[in-house]
């Protein structure tokens, strides 16, 4: 029995170890929220697998709380239960510590102020001017249709053409946005969510600029393993076009 007895305070001891304290803390309100589920959300393994959830009954304020091992993307999700059922999802930049996030109920995603760390604000900066280019992007398309409609084959070349430097200016843009914040989590993510079919110099010049931490990080360490993969992948295309070469000579 005092073997048992041991044995079971040993388990609960590893238990317990293994458990790791909450250090991230998401906390606000949704007005017009009546009742409805919401939940905290990360991507595992390419999966949306949620970490904690909070019922709204009545009060529209909310908290929940997760252990993040290192700064990355996550999502609170919301299922409602109203006349009008549509789901909704925030995205932010989660860090160690405290996360406010204030929406209301009509428009969860388009009037949501989230409160976080340095990644965040960044990241709403470089969104901002993303908005910009998309702006852009609109009215080459209109164009387009238009020069379509028309069979102006002359303006379809030079819509062509400006929409290949629309691309560069963006890819640059990008590029030297994650150079300038090298000490954030943010910078290898955006050049895994944003630029991953650029050039890979700039992938690498990316990569090779990051902070020691940051290079340890969740999206440093993807960032890493993707160069990786996608120096065996141009290696590969080279040997197959030389076979190819080497059957037609």
């Amino acid at each position: 029995m005092k073997k048992l007895g041991l044995l079971l305070v040993i388990l609960i001891g590893i238990s317990s170890c293994s458990e790791k304290k909450s250090n991230l803390m998401v906390s606000g309100e949704i007005k017009g929220l009546k009742k409805g589920t919401l939940y905290l959300q990360k991507i595992e393994d390419t999966a949306l697998v949620s970490v904690d959830s909070a019922v709204i009954n009545g009060d529209s304020r909310f908290e929940m709380e997760t252990h993040l091992e290192s700064p990355q993307i996550m999502y609170l999700y919301l299922q409602k239960v109203d006349n009008n059922q549509y789901d909704d999802r925030i995205d932010f930049f989660a860090d160690q510590g405290q996360v406010t996030i204030n929406t209301t109920l009509e428009k969860f995603e388009t009037k949501a102020k989230v409160v976080a760390s340095k990644n965040q604000e960044k990241l709403e900066e470089y969104r901002k001017m993303m908005g910009r280019f998309n702006d852009q992007n609109l009215d080459l398309i209109k164009a387009n249709f238009e020069a379509e409609r028309d069979n102006d084959d002359q303006k379809l070349m030079e819509i062509d053409q400006k929409y290949d430097k629309w691309l560069k200016r963006k890819y640059l843009y990008t590029v030297n946005f994650a150079l300038n914040n090298k000490d954030l989590e943010l910078a290898p993510y955006l050049a895994l969510s944003e630029v991953f079919d650029a050039n890979i110099k700039y992938l690498d010049t990316i990569y090779k600029s990051l902070d020691p931490k940051v290079r340890k990080s969740k999206y440093g360490k993807q960032l890493k393993d993707f160069l990786k993969e996608r120096r065996e992948q141009e290696k590969l295309e080279e040997k197959v076009e030389e076979q190819i070469e080497e059957d037609h000579s």
